[in-house]
């Protein structure tokens, strides 16, 4: 490390500052533990800017069965102040994949925002004012292996009935990217919607053996990727076309491919264990807890009783 930065300071004009504790409005914290990170400061400066000050907290980002869409007889609000919240809660999305969902749906609305999308985006502050200082503890659990969960929920958004895909990767038991994203074309089953999610997941857990392997080290064995989905799992692992699977071909051949060659595998996992089921849709208060806990969020700054 000295030698490293002996040629850096030979290079460029810089000094050593110490251990790394607050870096583009990200803290880091170090202990024996591991390192945790989180966006505090940032959080709690947003209900002086935005002026929810003695806002009602609440226990989720997202409200069960919402209907958010666009409507001809919505009631417009206020473009500029609505890009900029909105904006705020997508840098905030770095460290908290509790608000992925909830940041991917009232964005697709920016361009035409109405009260009741205002309405979303305010409930995920008030949101915040329970969680403040959650965020991501990485800690080493003894091994390096790579795996993922994926789940899709069919046809979920009442505009255009597109399907929204969700997935959550982890490196040594923590995790290290996330993704809410409504899918570009409608699915016309439950088999094809998910496959089309698997891809995604399959494509971001090969970015991650690729870079590992740049690091100088990479899996060593087949990465997992939970399915919750019989239907896709079979058709991933059958050689027959079928017809419910002409619409996702590509994507088929793509993810067999990569089965064939060892690289991946699709164990199923029930749906009750399906992590990514947080990124798809608004779940109950009992079940957002639950999976933030497995998902390893932590609140180093809560008082112990």
């Amino acid at each position: 490390m000295q030698n490293l930065q002996k040629y850096l300071a030979s290079e460029f004009e810089m000094k050593l500052l110490g251990d790394l504790k607050y870096f583009l409005r990200i803290e880091v914290a170090k202990s024996k533990q591991g390192i945790f990170l989180s966006q505090r400061k940032y959080i709690l400066d947003l209900p002086t800017e935005t002026g929810m000050l003695d806002c009602k907290p609440i226990d989720t980002p997202s409200e069960q069965n919402h209907n958010l869409g666009l409507y001809p007889d919505q009631v417009p609000t206020d473009k500029e102040r609505y890009q900029r919240l909105v904006g705020k809660l997508i840098y905030l999305s770095h460290t908290r994949p509790d608000i992925a969902y909830a940041v991917s749906v009232v964005s697709q609305f920016m361009h035409s925002p109405s009260e009741d999308h205002m309405g979303a985006v305010m409930r995920i502050l008030r949101y915040f004012k329970v969680t403040p200082g959650k965020g991501l503890m990485f800690c080493k659990y003894g091994h390096t292996n790579v795996e993922g969960y994926t789940d899709t929920d069919l046809v979920g958004s009442v505009t255009d009935r597109r399907s929204t895909s969700g997935y959550f990767t982890f490196v040594g038991g923590n995790l290290v990217t996330w993704r809410s994203k409504k899918q570009k074309v409608v699915s016309r089953s439950s088999a094809e919607a998910e496959y089309r999610g698997m891809a995604q997941g399959v494509c971001e857990l090969l970015w991650l053996r690729r870079l590992f392997r740049d690091l100088g080290f990479g899996p060593r064995k087949p990465m997992d990727l939970y399915c919750d989905n019989k239907g896709t799992i079979a058709i991933a692992h059958n050689l027959v076309q079928h017809d419910r699977t002409k619409h996702v071909e590509v994507d088929r051949h793509f993810v067999k491919e990569k089965l064939d060659a060892e690289i991946i595998s699709f164990p199923f996992i029930s749906s009750e264990h399906q992590l990514a089921d947080v990124l798809t849709k608004a779940v109950s208060t009992t079940v957002f807890l639950n999976s933030l806990d497995k998902l390893g969020m932590r609140d180093i700054f809560a008082p112990v009783y």
